[in-house]
């Protein structure tokens, strides 16, 4: 959600409780030492060999590799591709589902199956047109501006979209998607991560549209009914991989919580994976005016939003010309809810997200990275169990936005630019 129009790149800044305008720095005290600002390593990553491999690709969202060797990379816009080491890009896969694409909704994520030599089958996230509309590119507005305008009872009537988790074979000449099913309805269209447990972990942004509250939260406590943030606030949701419910989700002795949520009070997680130290789900989390944050995903936790964040409403929204309000009750931690492993202001807009684990960079070995859309970098985090100690930025000068990091086969560093890029990241001879 960071990239449209209000997604201001600096902080403009007052208090975050003021009623002017004067400007003066928003840097929220952390709740622990290392929470946000880690200082640099004290080895400096060393110098890098970007190839790239292509750069025409239409707003590369997500990347899978295949066991042939080539890569298969989805497209927001909606439609899938594979591309070889040599640069060939394919024409568009046939059998991809319709996709809505508006505002951040369209064509995510993709995962291959556990036993895809044996299957082929893959898991995508999306957003899908309601019934009886084509699938198209729509401008951003009507997602937004012609949205959260609107009282919640004609929000409740709008037939926008779905988000929606997705399962299909890729066929044997990877030309089409064959046997394609709806495995999960609603709240799940952004990363999806294969559990150690063999079950799907997926987040969910934000669905300001379905309760009282719009795109950077609201200026009060939020509601005395929980259940409405487990339901509509950003989610992980949990399913089988046949898109089943599992029978030990936490909040399926509570009646009025959806029973495929995993953890809920998310904002707009666009980043996820497995932390293979520990076999958790750590996920970033874009806030709405700076408060980007990194969480560490545990079953029934509550991760905030939008009743506490780190970040403030945006300033370009206010018609009232306050700078920084706060997000909620104004508070940053709160009993209950979960503090976030590490959080940035200003905001670096955080996308992609890995956990390195092979040999190609051994110095590298059990660090966190992190793509950086506005920041325009590659986040590498330094763990000491849990915690950030420390944070280098690396590409600086390639000036990319940055979409989805992963690490390949080979041990080398792979990324998706917004520009349309693949790129392919090794130790500089």
């Amino acid at each position: 959600m960071k990239q449209f129009v209000f997604a201001v790149a600096v902080l403009a800044c007052s208090s975050a409780q003021a009623q002017t305008t004067a400007a003066v720095p928003y840097k929220p005290k952390p709740a622990f030492p290392g929470q946000t600002e880690a200082p640099p390593p004290a080895q400096a990553s060393g110098p890098l060999e970007i190839r790239t491999i292509t750069n025409r690709l239409n707003a590369p969202w997500s990347l899978a590799f295949l066991p042939d060797g080539n890569f298969l990379v989805t497209e927001g816009v909606g439609s899938m591709r594979i591309v070889r080491p040599d640069g060939w890009v394919s024409a568009p896969i046939a059998g991809v589902p319709g996709v809505k694409v508006i505002a951040a909704q369209g064509l995510h994520d993709v995962l291959l199956d556990p036993d895809f030599t044996k299957n082929r089958l893959l898991y995508i996230t999306y957003f899908a047109p309601p019934r009886g509309e084509d699938p198209a590119i729509w401008p951003t507005e009507f997602f937004y501006e012609q949205v959260w305008t609107k009282s919640l009872a004609e929000r409740r009537t709008m037939s926008i979209g779905i988000e929606r988790v997705g399962r299909a074979r890729l066929s044997d000449d990877n030309k089409r998607l064959e046997d394609f099913r709806v495995l999960i309805d609603g709240g799940g269209e952004r990363r999806i991560v294969l559990a150690p447990d063999g079950t799907l972990l997926v987040t969910g942004a934000d669905r300001f549209r379905f309760y009282d509250s719009d795109l950077d939260g609201v200026e009060h406590d939020f509601t005395d009914n929980p259940d409405i943030r487990r339901n509509f606030s950003g989610r992980v949701i949990r399913i089988n991989r046949d898109g089943s419910i599992p029978k030990d989700n936490p909040w399926l002795n509570r009646a009025t919580v959806l029973p495929e949520t995993f953890a809920h009070g998310l904002r707009d997680p666009e980043g996820a994976a497995i932390n293979p130290a520990t076999g958790e789900l750590w996920a970033t989390d874009h806030g709405p005016q700076g408060g980007d944050e990194i969480n560490i995903i545990r079953a029934g936790r509550d991760y905030g939003w939008p009743d506490i964040s780190w970040g403030t409403q945006y300033d370009a929204r206010r018609t009232d010309g306050r700078k920084n309000v706060p997000v909620g009750n104004g508070l940053h931690s709160m009993k209950g809810v979960e503090e976030p492993v590490y959080f940035w202001v200003p905001s670096i807009a955080p996308s992609g997200m890995m956990f390195y684990t092979g040999d190609l960079f051994p110095e590298w070995k059990g660090n966190v990275f992190v793509g950086a859309l506005a920041g325009q970098h590659l986040a590498r985090l330094v763990l000491n169990g849990e915690r950030v100690v420390a944070e280098e930025s690396l590409l600086t000068d390639f000036k990319q936005r940055i979409r989805d990091v992963r690490q390949g086969p080979d041990g080398a560093v792979y990324l998706l630019t917004t520009g349309g890029g693949l790129v392919k990241l090794t130790p500089k001879k």
